[in-house]
């Protein structure tokens, strides 16, 4: 029998709590302050911190950071609105800073 392989996951770098799954990713072209970031559809084990507004490269959003349930780091932010018809796509998406995440189960 072949060995089962399960879905490919994202984990908190810092205690390896399992954050989301490579199949959630809606683009790997995002950029925050300290490098690349993808945009997920959702997250899990997680909570947002407090809504606010932010002047970010594609305009006005209002966003909450995204913590990890687990040892409470932040690994990115939730788009919670966006206020330009161009980018009302992100509203409800999440973005982890790919320094922030380590791959699992690869």
């Amino acid at each position: 029998m072949g060995d089962l392989i399960g879905p490919r996951l994202y984990s908190c770098y810092n205690c390896r709590n399992h954050v989301a799954l490579h199949d959630d990713i809606v683009s790997k072209e995002f950029q925050s302050q300290k490098g690349r970031a993808y945009l997920f559809s959702h997250a899990v084990n997680v909570f947002t911190g407090r809504k606010e507004d932010r002047q970010l490269m594609t305009g006005m959003h209002t966003v909450a950071d995204i913590n990890c349930m687990d040892c409470k780091q932040v690994l990115g932010w939730m788009y919670v609105k966006a206020y330009e018809d161009s980018q009302k796509y992100k509203e409800g998406k999440v973005v982890l800073e790919k320094y922030k995440i380590i791959r699992d189960n690869w």
